[in-house]
C-alpha cells in the first residue's frame, strides 16, 4: 500500500512520517534550512506479513501544490495531518479537494501536537475534522491524536499499527493492464547509471524488459529494479519502483515523463473529460486557461465546453482541454484543474477519451462512444466500446484505450480482420448482416438503373455502398466484406467487375460470331493488340460495328478498354496487373514509375503511361506525383 501525506504547511508531516518510520523525508539542504518540505519525500515501513508500506509526504505550501498532487496521484490512503493548536486551515482543505478529485476513497486522520492544547480544544477540532469529512468519501475515517516528537508516543504506535492493518487488508491491484509508471524523480548513481522512480500505474515490469520513454521515444532495458525500497525482480502495479535504466541520460527525462510499454505510446493534444468543477470555483466559460495536474506532468490547457452554457461551479460535466503540450493518458486517468494563475484548484476530473477530435464534438455519435468509453472504464470490459463502433475497432486502438494486450480473437460477438500493418479491426457480428445487405442493396440498384453495365469496380462499388468508409483502417473491412461475399456466392467478378450472380450483359447471334474472330486477334496481339480500325479491316467489318461490340465485351468483363479504339484481353490485363504489382513490391516505397513498367512490358513510354492510367481509372492504382501506388484496398478479380 502507497500513502500519501495531506495538510496545511507547518502542521507537522515530516515528523510524523519520521516517527512513524524512523525516516527524514527532507533530503534538500534548503528543506533543511526552512524546515519545510518543498519536493516530495518518501519513507517505507516493513509490515509483518513481509511486504512494505510506503509513504509520500508532501510539501503543504501553497506554493507547491502542484508538487503535491504529483505525489498524491496513484496513492491508495490518505493520511491527512491537522495540527491540534491551528486546526483545519486552508491548505487542509485544498489538499482533501485534490484527494476527492483525484479518487482516494481511503483515509486516516493524524490529530498532530495533541500536546500542545486542552482536552476542549482537542475536541473542537476533532469535532471540526469530522464535520468537514462527512460530506466526503473519507467519511468516517479514524483521527489519531499524536505527539510526534516525543519519543514512544502511544498515540503514534496506535496510528503505526493501524495503518499496518490497512495495508495488509488491501486487496492487491489488476496486474493485467501494460506497464506504466509515473516519473517523479530522476537521477545517477555512480557505477549504475540513470535511476527513475515512481508509482505503476499498470502492469508489471521484470528485470531486461524493453520499455519505452514517453517524451524522447527512446527504447530503454530495465537493468535493476526496487520495488518499495527493496531489490526486486518485478514491480508491479500499486508499488513505488525505482528502475535502473540502460540506453538513455538522466537528462533526458523529467518528472512528468513516463516509462511505458511501448503499445501505450501514443500522444495527444485533445482529451475529453468527465470534469467537476468545487462549489466554491467561479463557472468555467469557454476557452478558459487551466493549469493542469494528470499523473506527475503539471502543463497547461484551455477548456472547451461541449455545452453552450459555461459550467456551473458544483456540477459535473463532459468537457474537452486542448492542451498546450502534448500528454500520455488513458480512459480513467485522474487529473486536476488549477486556475490560470496556478493559486486556487478550481476542477478535477476524469478521462474519458484520450484522443478526443477538434471537430464534431457534440454529435450523437461522439456521445455515443464517449458513453461507451465510460463504461469501458466503470466495467473493463469492452464490449460496449466494440458495439457501438459502426465500422469496427483496431485492436491497437483497443489496446491503447483499455491499457490491455487483448486478444481479439477471444472476445465474444467479435469479428477479427486482418490489416494490411500487421493490426486487426474488430468488429461487433451484429454489425456485419446490416453492412453486406448495403453492398448487395446498392448492386441490385446499379444493375436495375444500368441493365447493359456488367458492374462495378470494387473501388467505386465501397465509394458508393458505404460512404463513410474512408480510413486506412477501413480497408480491412471492405476487403472481408468483398472476400465473404465471393465466397458465399452473393456476389460475383468478372474481370475487374463485382456484380450480382446471374447478371450478364448479352450477344446477339452476330455478335457472338464476330466476338470469336475478334477475340483471338486481341488475345494474340499480347500487350499490343490490334487497334479498332486494324480489326475492322482484318474481319471485314464496318469500324462503328467492331467499336460497339468491343464495348459491349468490355462491359461483360471480357475486355479492357485502355484509350479510345484500344481493347485489351481480360488474362492480358491480368498479366499487367502481375508486373504492377510485382514492380511495387520491389520498390522502397510501393511507387511503380512508368519507365520501370515500360521497361517490364517491352512497350513504349505513351502506351506504358497509357495502361497504368487505365488501373487507376479501375481503381487498382492511384497516382503520386510522377508515380503510381498499389491502392489499399486494391483487389484485381482475375478473370481466370
Amino acid at each position: 500500500m502507497i500513502i500519501g501525506t495531506a495538510g496545511h504547511i507547518d502542521h507537522g508531516k515530516t515528523t510524523l512520517v519520521r516517527a512513524l518510520t524512523g525516516v527524514e523525508t527532507d533530503r534538500l539542504k534548503e528543506e533543511k534550512a526552512r524546515g519545510i518540505s518543498i519536493e516530495l519525500g518518501y519513507a517505507y515501513s516493513p509490515l509483518p506479513n513481509g511486504d512494505v508500506l510506503g509513504i509520500i509526504d508532501v510539501p503543504g505550501h501553497e506554493k507547491f501544490v502542484h508538487t503535491m498532487a504529483a505525489g498524491a496521484v496513484g496513492i491508495d490512503h490518505a493520511l491527512l495531518v491537522v495540527a491540534a493548536d491551528d486546526g483545519v486551515m486552508p491548505q487542509t482543505i485544498e489538499h482533501l479537494e485534490i484527494l476527492q478529485l483525484l479518487g482516494v476513497k481511503h483515509g486516516t486522520v493524524a490529530l498532530t501536537k495533541a500536546d500542545r492544547v486542552l482536552p476542549e480544544r482537542l475536541d473542537d477540532v476533532r469535532a471540526e475534522i469530522q464535520a468537514i469529512l462527512s460530506v466526503t468519501a473519507l467519511a468516517g475515517s479514524p483521527i489519531f491524536p499524536t505527539h510526534a516528537v516525543q519519543a514512544d508516543d502511544p498515540g503514534v504506535a496506535a496510528l503505526r499499527d493501524h495503518l499496518h492493518v490497512q495495508a495488509q487488508l488491501m486487496p492487491a491491484r489488476a496486474q493485467d493492464g501494460l506497464f506504466r509508471l509515473a516519473v517523479d524523480r530522476v537521477f545517477t548513481l555512480p557505477g549504475q547509471g540513470t535511476v527513475v522512480t515512481g508509482t505503476v500505474f499498470n502492469g508489471r515490469v521484470n528485470v531486461g524488459d524493453q520499455l519505452l520513454h514517453s517524451a524522447s521515444v527512446q527504447s530503454v532495458r530495465v537493468r535493476s529494479i526496487h520495488a518499495q525500497n527493496q531489490a526486486s525482480d518485478t514491480g508491479v502495479a500499486g508499488q513505488r519502483c525505482a528502475l535502473n535504466l540502460a540506453g538513455i541520460a538522466k537528462e533526458d527525462i523529467q518528472r512528468g515523463d513516463w516509462i511505458l510499454d511501448g503499445r501505450l505510446l501514443q500522444a495527444t493534444d485533445r482529451i475529453d473529460i468527465r470534469l467537476h468543477l468545487l462549489a466554491e470555483a467561479p463557472p468555467l466559460a469557454q476557452w478558459t486557461p487551466v493549469h493542469v495536474h494528470m499523473g506527475t506532468h503539471k502543463g497547461t490547457a484551455h477548456v472547451a465546453l461541449l455545452q453552450d452554457q459555461p459550467i456551473d461551479p458544483g456540477t459535473e460535466v463532459r468537457a474537452q482541454l486542448v492542451l498546450d503540450a502534448p500528454v500520455f493518458a488513458l480512459p480513467g486517468d485522474r487529473l486536476i484543474l488549477r486556475n490560470a494563475q496556478a493559486s486556487r484548484t478550481i476542477a478535477g476530473g476524469m478521462v474519458v477519451d484520450p484522443y478526443a477530435p477538434a471537430r464534431k464534438r457534440r454529435s450523437a455519435e461522439r456521445t455515443a462512444y464517449l458513453d461507451a468509453l465510460e463504461q469501458l472504464v466503470a466495467t473493463a470490459s469492452p464490449a460496449a466500446l466494440i458495439a457501438q463502433a459502426p465500422h469496427g475497432l483496431p485492436l491497437s486502438q483497443l489496446t491503447r484505450l483499455t491499457g490491455r494486450a487483448l486478444d481479439g480473437a477471444a472476445l465474444p460477438g467479435t469479428l477479427r480482420l486482418p490489416m494490411a500493418d500487421g493490426d486487426a479491426l474488430l468488429l461487433d457480428a451484429a454489425r456485419w448482416q446490416p453492412l453486406r445487405a448495403r453492398v448487395l442493396d446498392t448492386l441490385e440498384r446499379f444493375h436495375a438503373k444500368n441493365p447493359d453495365e456488367p458492374g462495378i469496380n470494387a473501388a467505386r462499388l465501397r465509394r458508393m455502398a458505404l460512404p463513410g468508409l474512408v480510413h486506412n483502417q477501413h480497408d480491412a473491412l471492405w476487403a472481408g466484406l468483398v472476400e465473404a461475399l465471393l465466397q458465399d456466392g452473393s456476389i460475383t467478378a468478372s474481370g475487374a467487375w463485382l456484380h450480382l450472380p446471374g447478371h450478364s450483359v448479352q450477344l446477339t447471334a452476330a455478335e457472338q460470331t464476330l466476338s470469336e474472330q475478334l477475340l483471338p486477334l486481341l488475345h494474340a496481339g499480347r500487350y499490343d493488340p490490334p487497334w479498332v480500325r486494324d480489326l475492322a479491316a482484318d474481319t471485314g467489318t464496318g469500324e462503328d460495328a467492331v467499336r460497339q461490340l468491343l464495348r459491349k465485351l468490355a462491359r461483360q468483363g471480357q475486355l479492357f478498354q485502355v484509350v479510345k479504339d484500344l481493347f485489351y484481353s481480360a488474362e492480358r490485363m491480368d498479366e499487367l496487373a502481375d508486373i504492377v504489382q510485382q514492380l511495387a513490391a520491389q520498390a522502397a516505397h510501393g511507387e511503380v514509375e512508368a519507365r520501370a513498367f515500360r521497361d517490364a512490358t517491352g512497350l513504349g513510354r505513351k502506351r506504358a503511361i497509357q495502361i497504368i492510367e487505365c488501373f487507376d481509372r479501375l481503381g487498382y492504382t492511384r497516382r503520386v506525383r510522377d508515380a503510381h501506388v498499389l491502392r489499399p484496398d486494391a483487389q484485381w478479380n482475375r478473370s481466370r
